[in-house]
């Protein structure tokens, strides 16, 4: 059997839950009834990329983007799961999020010159054809892992709820992007398709996902995290909207760490980096939160956790720190902190850092160069490899889709902003903001402005 990220987090949830650390604390809870101001000591902002920043990214963009024309069924346009770098890839399980990823990645490398108009355009109707015509869905939503020759479902795995969302997001993205009829007819379709309102049902809070076998899974999108996407995506549909109060019901809890306050969860720093690698948060703000400032300040208190375990893991430090759901000697775990979630044993992943790029861009820098310079075990074809461990002196074969696709996506951002851009001149997306609540208070578009703006107090809720 599978695990899926989402499935471990709820063991780790239960150990982070009982973890002392002096330096974290958990504030009451916030809800639509219960609303309490966040205001906080600002971290260090984004700042300019040099020539050799530019250079650097480049460079590993476009290894991320062979990952994802490789790796995919030309014929269905699935994209494997995950790749093993140092032999012959003989897996056949793709990830529909990894796919919605892949789909992005098409529109940045046709952007940066990496692959012909034809040719991108090909690709991504190949895939939507598929996904229209071919692969399996119930009520519009996919199945987390498919065959990626066939569709065919495989491991008896669910039909996820934001899986489908991180594919809609690719979809998204490419109809916006190539402008084409036939793009623009499917991507609706496929869109229109998802019925959100089957999946709420009876509840303000989605399953997590159904099966066949025993309907809808017991857990719930209840606690800040990738979610944002999925609510935000569903309330933006016009066939079968998520009612308004979907946005209220998820729970914002605020820590401390350190005196810097944030909305977060028991979980890794991806959840704060999934939905924002489309969405864009920055100069806008709900009733509760600036979700992007949060996001800065959730890896700000994420890098001091780590050097903080410098006493643990001599490895960890300015130049070498991120950790979040990945690879280990030991097989997939799901870790990360404050607080202290999973068995922290000196890990290193380079898509922890990687995700957060349009959040502490040059601490983040630092660490990829880092790792590139001194790690050369972490290289491969298609970039960073999913993890490594210095300590141990092992390093994964493997590069896994959504990792590859957060690192290549959020390089964009950080760059130039375009996939926020593309994505958010979609009709869906800015419905499904504007009836979350959100208003525009301040726009910061390029690394100078969002320099100054991070570097002002933010309003309180």
């Amino acid at each position: 059997m599978n695990f899926s990220r989402r499935d471990l987090l709820k063991q780790g949830f239960r150990v982070a839950a009982c973890t002392p650390l002096a330096r974290w604390a958990i504030l009451p809870l916030l809800s639509a009834a219960e609303e309490q101001p966040t205001c906080s000591a600002d971290p260090p902002g984004p700042t300019h990329l040099s020539p050799e920043d530019e250079q650097f990214l480049e460079e590993m963009e476009k290894a991320n983007f062979l990952f994802f024309w490789e790796q995919a069924s030309p014929q269905t346009g699935l994209i494997r799961d995950r790749c093993n770098v140092r032999a012959p890839e003989t897996t056949l399980v793709a990830s529909i999020a990894a796919t919605g990823f892949g789909l992005t990645a098409i529109c940045v490398g046709h952007k940066r010159g990496l692959i012909p108009l034809a040719e991108a355009r090909g690709r991504v109707l190949a895939t939507l054809r598929f996904l229209w015509k071919k692969l399996p869905t119930h009520r519009g939503f996919f199945y987390h892992w498919a065959n990626m020759n066939t569709g065919e479902r495989i491991w008896d795995s669910e039909v996820s709820s934001v899986d489908t969302a991180i594919l809609l997001c690719g979809i998204l993205t490419c109809r916006q992007y190539f402008q084409h009829p036939e793009i623009g007819r499917l991507s609706t379709a496929i869109f229109n398709r998802v019925d959100w309102t089957w999946l709420s049902e009876d509840t303000s809070l989605l399953p997590q996902g159904w099966t066949p076998e025993i309907g809808f899974l017991p857990y719930r999108w209840d606690y800040y995290s990738e979610l944002m996407m999925m609510y935000l995506l569903g309330m933006g549909s016009t066939s079968y909207p998520l009612r308004a109060e979907a946005w209220n019901a998820w729970k914002r809890t605020t820590f401390e760490y350190e005196g810097l306050r944030y909305i977060g969860s028991f979980a890794p720093l991806f959840v704060h980096q999934y939905s924002q690698a489309w969405f864009d948060f920055r100069g806008r703000k709900d009733r509760y939160a600036d979700y992007f400032h949060n996001s800065i300040i959730a890896t700000e208190v994420h890098r001091r956790f780590c050097l903080e375990l410098a006493g643990q893991f001599s490895n960890y430090s300015e130049d070498l720190w991120g950790i979040t759901a990945s690879d280990s000697d030991k097989g997939y775990v799901v870790w990360g902190g404050p607080p202290t979630t999973g068995p922290i044993d000196g890990t290193v992943v380079p898509s922890a850092t990687a995700g957060s790029l349009p959040f502490l861009t040059q601490p983040v820098m630092r660490v990829l160069r880092t790792i590139k310079n001194r790690y050369g075990g972490a290289w491969s074809r298609y970039g960073f490899v999913n993890a490594f461990n210095p300590l141990k002196n092992w390093y994964d074969s493997d590069v896994i889709g959504i990792d590859t696709g957060i690192t290549m996506v959020m390089a964009e951002n950080a760059r130039t902003g375009f996939v926020w851009d593309t994505f958010m001149k979609s009709r869906e997306a800015q419905h499904g903001m504007q009836r979350a609540g959100f208003n525009v208070y301040g726009t910061s578009t390029t690394p100078e402005s969002r320099k100054l703006a991070s570097a002002q107090p933010r309003p309180c809720r």
